[in-house]
């Protein structure tokens, strides 16, 4: 009897190689940031992660158990990495001054490199951070930038070198702002004003306003 062909499909399963669960789980994460961030909770499919992660549902529904685990693993995963990155920065033996625009610069690259967790936390907004709010991890991973922040602030009080009205939070809400929001508005501002702020020269000029701007309001007078 004649053998069947193989079709391509069908070659191309047998010669995959066998992923672990934590490679599985990577793929999946990594399919799923690009998903939600291009179309958010309520538009990003699960059909679409399984392609794009080269598995199948039931993986999906093993490791994570729902679409809305799923996204809630995907926000920690993306505010793992900028946290991770955050704590690894050698800021606390800098003039304190400086230690606090090097977290700036820091912030402010970060999120031109990742433009997609621009993306989901700005989906998260619009849900008035529904499933932030069941992640304790992401509260976790707050704490310690918020903590480094706060010493840098004391020691340059301490030193003479920085007023002494500034709140640690506001001052971390405000470097993210200055951050993120020509990126997240970038196509809505560059229509009103016609100008591409997505160029590099007009970013970089952005980006040396921002650091005067917040060097003279920490600075004491």
């Amino acid at each position: 009897m004649t053998e069947r062909p193989s079709s391509d499909a069908e070659h191309k399963q047998r010669r995959r190689p066998r992923r672990s669960a934590d490679q599985n789980r990577a793929e999946i994460l990594r399919a799923a940031t690009t998903e939600f961030a291009m179309h958010g909770f309520a538009g990003g499919r699960i059909t679409r992660i399984v392609k794009k992660a080269g598995t199948n549902p039931r993986m999906i529904y093993e490791l994570f158990g729902s679409k809305s685990n799923l996204y809630v693993a995907t926000l920690e995963n993306a505010l793992s990495a900028l946290r991770t990155e955050e704590l690894t920065l050698e800021v606390m033996h800098l003039d304190p001054l400086e230690g606090l625009l090097k977290l700036f610069d820091f912030m402010n690259g970060h999120f031109e490199r990742n433009g997609h967790l621009v993306s989901l936390l700005r989906t998260e907004n619009l849900m008035k951070a529904r499933f932030m709010k069941k992640s304790a991890r992401i509260h976790e991973m707050s704490s310690p930038v918020l903590s480094m922040t706060e010493r840098l602030l004391k020691r340059g009080v301490a030193e003479g070198k920085l007023t002494a009205d500034v709140d640690p939070l506001r001052l971390y809400v405000m470097i993210a702002a200055l951050s993120q929001f020509h990126l997240a508005n970038v196509h809505t501002l560059s229509a009103m004003f016609e100008r591409n702020l997505a160029e590099a020269k007009w970013r970089a000029a952005r980006r040396e306003d921002a650091r005067k701007m917040l060097a003279a309001y920490l600075q004491r007078k």
